[in-house]
């Protein structure tokens, strides 16, 4: 590479860093002043809640009408066992496809209020808005198209819409005979989220794709399979194989931004393909496409601070990364390990109140906390990076724990630069012999907790709240501002496993992503942009409306319904 080219590239990455530091500062809440956004709710521009492509074939995923919703794969499984990958690999089937999508991003109810009625879904996302679409890109599959070819997940529909048939030359030259391997790409819609939020939907459009990267990593692997991030993957060739490039299937619809792709293969596959880009972007665009996105709102407000930091954290791909080490710390959960996994990916929820009153003891905090550490179960198998995020928890209703402020370190040798980064009066006591976890201060920290938390009461209510510490500067520094989206993600992943995690236990929790930034950072002692808190989190006993009505996802799930 010559002179001039490294320098230009250094300048230009230092010219992107810039931008994403001065958007993350940028789009941070203050006591005084919130992101800026359009300040309330345009009703007449609101985005339609589903993406579909019109003019291409639809194929239904099992179980459809006529067909028994009385489970998708043979014999029933434990959210442990799918934890711990623990299960022997379905067959790569329409049926096994459609078990995945339904169990990661499918609908998990509909909720009705009067003469309202709204979607919930198996992935959380920031307001029930879901700025995240899903692609399959696979093989020929018995049911679907007898060529590879490429689908995008309808979830209104538990469907898929076939977007482009491509040559099996292409497959086979990247896959051989294997006939276990797919892929599946995460884009974002940023207009769903700057609908509400404005400027800073950026950040909740990244956080939602962590929480849909944990919720197909957990789906995968109830039947058997691994997910896998694929870090070589630039966004331009995830663009150019999902076809949201294509200008003339968008005409008039909201574009969609690149997020990431993730090979899914038998968990006890030898090897996850990991370099398959260059063939399949050569062959891809060439195939047959079909389809014509729908339009999700009439008008739009545009946020060119968005527009800005998606350039400059555009992934230009990565010919390598560091071998992430495993580090597990098991602990044998004392929840029912009877749990069926797909009823709990069913039935989570977001909480929207908690009681104030109910506590959990102090080994039901342990558990959950463990289960957010690194190691080889799922989902933290389908990230290639060592944990960039640590978690400041707030201790309210915990039998035999006493309140106060606690640090949960996910990767140990960040200690010394979190300690010297915080409070010199901090304690840093050890507060469990088993988990890397500290307390920094002992007291009630409900007030603070929800004054922090855009002054919510949820954050003070439960059992706990966390505020969620990315190590910023020296992950930006080392993977360059790409990483702010991965910084996002993880904080997601985080979330999506406290999530299940409430649900197994017999509470529930929710994510909060409006939270006074440097505040949160004030109270820790932090300066700088060493250590940024990106995203909130709460688990608590919910208090349910009794004035909502519940249906299920689909018709075919509900109770004594002939199809």
């Amino acid at each position: 590479m010559s002179r001039p080219t490294q320098i230009n590239e250094r300048e230009s990455r230092q010219a992107s860093l810039a931008t994403v530091y001065r958007y993350h500062d940028g789009t941070k809440h203050h006591f005084h002043a919130f992101a800026q956004s359009l300040g309330y709710l345009d009703w007449a521009s609101q985005p339609r809640p589903f993406r579909g492509f019109a003019d291409t074939q639809v194929f239904p995923l099992y179980p459809t009408p006529g067909v028994a919703a009385d489970g998708y794969a043979r014999g029933r499984k434990t959210f442990d066992q799918a934890c711990e990958l623990e299960l022997a690999a379905e067959p790569l089937s329409a049926p096994a496809l459609g078990d995945m999508l339904r169990h990661a991003l499918g609908l998990s109810a509909w909720k009705r209020f009067g003469s309202s009625r709204w979607s919930l879904r198996v992935n959380p996302s920031s307001g029930n808005l879901h700025p995240t679409e899903a692609y399959v890109i696979c093989g020929a599959m018995p049911g679907l198209v007898d060529q590879p070819a490429v689908y995008h997940y309808a979830a209104d529909r538990h469907a898929i819409e076939l977007r482009c048939v491509f040559d099996q030359g292409v497959w086979r030259e990247v896959f051989g005979g294997r006939q276990d391997t797919l892929l599946v790409a995460l884009t974002s819609i940023h207009w769903r989220e700057a609908w509400k939020y404005g400027e800073r939907a950026f950040r909740y459009c990244q956080h939602d794709l962590g929480h849909a990267i944990a919720a197909v990593s957990v789906a995968a692997a109830l039947i058997g399979w691994r997910a896998v991030l694929l870090p070589a993957w630039s966004h331009s060739a995830i663009a150019a194989v999902t076809g949201i490039d294509r200008e003339e299937d968008f005409t008039e619809a909201e574009r969609e931004e690149p997020g990431c792709i993730m090979a899914i293969a038998a968990a006890q596959s030898a090897d996850c393909p990991q370099n398959t880009v260059r063939e399949l972007v050569d062959g891809i665009p060439r195939g047959q496409w079909s389809g014509h996105a729908n339009r999700l709102s009439e008008h739009h407000l545009e946020w060119s601070f968005i527009d800005e930091v998606a350039r400059a954290t555009e992934d230009p791909g990565r010919s390598s990364v560091p071998a992430a080490p495993v580090t597990d710390h098991d602990r044998r959960t004392r929840r029912n390990p009877q749990i069926d996994a797909r009823a709990l990916l069913l039935q989570r929820r977001s909480a929207v109140a908690f009681d104030g009153r109910s506590t959990i003891d102090r080994a039901t905090l342990v558990d959950m906390l463990s289960r957010v550490l690194p190691g080889a179960r799922t989902p933290w198998n389908s990230a290639w990076w060592t944990p960039r995020v640590h978690l400041a928890i707030f201790v309210h209703r915990v039998e035999q724990f006493p309140p106060g402020l606690y640090l949960l370190m996910r990767d140990p040798q960040a200690f010394d630069r979190l300690r010297a980064a915080c409070r010199p009066e901090f304690l840093w006591e050890v507060a469990d012999a088993g988990l890397p976890l500290r307390c920094l201060a002992r007291g009630d920290a409900r007030s603070l907790a929800a004054r922090l938390s855009c002054n919510q009461d949820i954050a003070a209510d439960g059992f706990f709240s966390v505020g969620m510490l990315a190590d910023f500067d020296a992950s930006l520094r080392t993977f360059g501002p790409s990483f702010y989206r991965h910084l996002f993600w993880e904080t997601g992943m985080v979330g999506q496993a406290l999530y299940l995690e409430a649900e197994a236990a017999g509470s529930r929790a929710t994510g909060i992503g409006c939270f006074y930034d440097d505040p949160v950072h004030d109270v820790l002692g932090l300066h700088g942009h060493a250590f940024q808190s990106l995203y909130h989190f709460t688990v608590g006993m919910p208090v349910d409306d009794a004035r909502l009505t519940t249906e299920p996802g689909y018709p075919w799930e509900a109770p004594s319904t002939d199809y």
